[in-house]
């Protein structure tokens, strides 16, 4: 399973700071739109009819019992209590507020998550077989192989 390091740690964190000031600029208007949308989606957030959604990475399809646990905090606390996983492994939240996207994003670096690189016209999410270091008849355990791809 995919482990932050201090890198990777101090690059979610400032990005959560960096994304916090942004919005707090959209919200008063100082940011337009057209200014705001390559940086909301840098993040994880589009704009849909509605309301936001944030579509929040989950490497390999892989997470932990907390990691699981925050994110059903986040669907009760931000949602609508439920979230949709995606074919790219991938968790959307399809009714958060924008004022809420940053306090989102302080949660899920406390367990090792992010929303970066999940929208956009960028490099998507590694995905691999949920089956992958535990299934008994496989040749090669890809999640290491997954992990350098990511990096």
């Amino acid at each position: 399973m995919y482990k932050y390091d201090h890198i990777d740690q101090t690059l979610v964190d400032q990005r959560v700071a960096q994304f916090r000031d942004q919005v707090a600029r959209r919200l008063n208007g100082t940011l337009a739109e057209e200014e705001f949308r390559p940086l909301r989606l840098q993040n994880g957030l589009y704009h849909q009819r509605h309301a936001y959604m944030l579509r929040i990475a989950i490497p390999y399809g892989l997470f932990n019992s907390k990691q699981l646990r925050m994110l059903a905090h986040i669907s009760e606390k931000y949602d609508r209590g439920y979230g949709h996983f995606t074919t790219r492994q991938n968790i959307q939240f399809n009714w958060v507020t924008l004022e809420d996207t940053p306090d989102i994003l302080v949660d899920l670096a406390k367990v090792e998550m992010h929303a970066i690189q999940t929208s956009g016209n960028c490099i998507r999410n590694i995905t691999s077989d949920a089956f992958a270091g535990v299934a008994g008849d496989e040749y090669v355990d890809t999640r290491p192989i997954c992990e350098l791809l990511r990096q």
